[in-house]
């Protein structure tokens, strides 16, 4: 992906959030208008400027392709010419971005390579201590919970038993004390402030310093966003739990199995709580975004059999939805009619008949009939891989890979084509909690689908 060139382009993604805008939303396109230029007292990137928000997407969009460059170039770094070649960007809009970076802390020099003529090059790194996002995992009956660092690294992790169906105030209160627990200094600055679901002050916060003074600015190494203790730059929370729900509005619907959740805004009620942003999706779609951060390339699918089982699909690098974020509900696909009755409230589901068997013991079973719902998968979208987690998977993840496979190889004899590959997914049973973080960070590296 190419940058768009600008006169004004030193403003970074992360940095965003200082500018009216945060993680999960908007600006992470490169459509902003190259005319979007803001003049004169007043105008910028205020609600309804117009111009001003176009120019704010575009000078993130460039950061972020910035950012993410300098991110997977890792600690050996990547030289200013270098961004220019791969972002398409002018040296001069590549030197203001970085000069903007390092001012926020995110970039450091690496020290110097040679080049084929003059002196030698500085390259720049990313600083993966500038910032912190936590991944939630919230499951039926267990709570996991990571905080990791810019590059997605896990530097801290929090698990608890926990009942989804006990209650929205003692759920809430479970995912509360495990993040501040996760954070080194606990509970994240802002929690008490009355911070909406935007992470912003709410709007009865005084615009002041609460006392009159001049009005409190942002630190500059943690862009626009929340500190916890010991200075840490906490940018969100991303939330990963069974669906059905609303990812865009992060409202959940009936939650198989739980359906007293249905209706209940989740982001917002922790929003207020801990004072950060707060992004929520289904579990098996952050863990297959995380998959495809960590370099899962193409299209593949992503299998979830836990206490539940569903499907994370990522189209062309991208994670699909859906128009009403439902895709995925893989486990509820009917595959024998008048079968046992599901969760769902239907009969002879994928997932009423695969635990079924695994709660039989008989795992062979359970794999043929999650190859099946995979075949039917397969057939559907011409997917690259299908890829398999949850702990009742990694309980016994032979039998259930080489079972799905089987399925899945029969499928091909009958077509005539390659067998689609099945593998394990990696993760050590955090693929979930990691994917919830990259909730946060993804857009702050110009993935549009975080």
């Amino acid at each position: 992906m190419e940058g768009v060139n600008s006169a004004n382009d030193g403003t970074t993604g992360a940095a965003a959030g200082r500018r009216g805008t945060r993680p999960g939303t908007g600006s992470r396109s490169g459509t902003g208008s190259r005319s979007g230029t803001a003049s004169g007292p007043g105008s910028g990137s205020g609600p309804g400027s117009g111009a001003g928000v176009n120019l704010l997407a575009l000078r993130s969009h460039n950061a972020a392709l910035v950012l993410d460059l300098l991110r997977t170039a890792g600690d050996g770094g990547i030289s200013r010419l270098e961004l220019a070649e791969r972002t398409g960007l002018t040296p001069q809009a590549v030197s203001k971005i970085t000069a903007r970076l390092r001012e926020d802390g995110l970039a450091t020099e690496a020290g110097r390579r040679a080049s084929t003529g003059g002196k030698p090059r500085t390259v720049l790194r990313l600083v993966p201590e500038a910032g912190h996002a936590v991944g939630v995992h919230l499951d039926r009956d267990e709570l996991r919970v990571v905080l990791v660092d810019l590059r997605g690294a896990v530097v801290g992790e929090r698990r608890a038993a926990l009942d989804l169906g006990a209650g929205a105030e003692a759920v809430l209160g479970a995912v509360t004390e495990a993040v501040t627990g996760v954070l080194p200094g606990g509970r994240p600055a802002g929690a008490s402030d009355g911070a909406s679901a935007g992470g912003a002050p709410a709007a009865d916060a005084p615009a002041d310093g609460g006392d009159g003074t001049a009005p409190r600015e942002p630190d500059a190494a943690s862009p626009g966003q929340a500190r916890g203790g010991r200075g840490l730059a906490l940018l969100g929370v991303g939330v990963a739990l069974p669906g059905p729900l609303d990812h865009g509005r992060g409202v959940l619907h009936r939650v198989t199995g739980f359906p007293a959740w249905d209706g209940f805004p989740l982001r917002e009620a922790l929003a207020g709580r801990l004072g950060v942003p707060v992004v929520v999706d289904k579990d098996t779609n952050a863990a297959a975004l995380g998959l495809a951060v960590g370099g899962e390339g193409g299209s593949f699918a992503y299998l979830h059999l836990g206490t539940g089982l569903g499907a994370g699909l990522v189209i062309g690098g991208s994670v699909h939805r859906g128009a009403r974020t439902g895709a995925g509900e893989f486990g509820h696909q009917v595959i024998q009619l008048d079968g046992p009755p599901c969760t769902c409230g239907d009969r002879g589901c994928v997932e009423a008949l695969s635990l079924g068997a695994v709660a039989r013991g008989d795992v062979e079973e359970a794999a043929r009939v999650l190859g099946a719902g995979a075949a039917n998968l397969v057939g559907l979208l011409d997917i690259d891989v299908v890829l398999l987690g949850g702990r009742t998977v990694t309980a016994a993840p032979e039998p259930f890979v080489r079972g799905v496979g089987a399925v899945l190889e029969e499928r091909a004899r009958r077509t005539g084509q390659d067998a689609v590959p099945v593998r394990l997914a990696p993760g050590d049973g955090r693929a979930v909690a990691v994917g919830a973080a990259q909730l946060i960070l993804g857009p702050i590296f110009g993935r549009g689908d975080g």
